[in-house]
């Protein structure tokens, strides 16, 4: 998905003439005239690109339609709880990758080159 956005950013980077791409061209000129076989061929390339592009982004399109609202109250809900937590954890490098344990609970052990946590500020509990 990242290539496909990459390659549809680049479309402003192909020459243009002064029409826009969606305007019909001048009586006696085409829509390519003028145009080097690169650039064309680029034209093309895109335009298929985009064609072939629309399902899965009108796809794409209804799924943040349909989850927006329930992410939205989600990091309502938790954006400051996690803020908080990333504030105590500090850098993430720091921990190895979270382990479940068989009883459900999620540990993240800190890394030994990483030293110790910094001691807790005064009215913190430390657990």
């Amino acid at each position: 998905m990242a290539l496909v956005m990459l390659i549809l950013s680049a479309a402003p980077v192909v020459a243009q003439d002064d029409a826009p791409a969606d305007s019909p061209p001048e009586e006696g000129r085409s829509a390519d005239e003028g145009l080097s076989l690169m650039e064309r061929g680029a034209r093309m390339f895109l335009d298929g690109m985009r064609r072939e592009m629309a399902p899965a982004l009108e796809d794409l399109r209804g799924l943040v339609e349909t989850m927006g609202p329930s992410m939205q109250h989600f990091l309502r809900e938790m954006g400051p709880v996690m803020a908080d937590l990333l504030d105590r954890v500090g850098d993430l490098s720091a921990y190895e990758a979270p382990e479940l344990l068989p009883n459900g609970d999620i540990i993240m052990r800190r890394k030994p080159e990483a030293g110790p946590l910094p001691p807790p500020q005064e009215g913190e509990i430390d657990i």
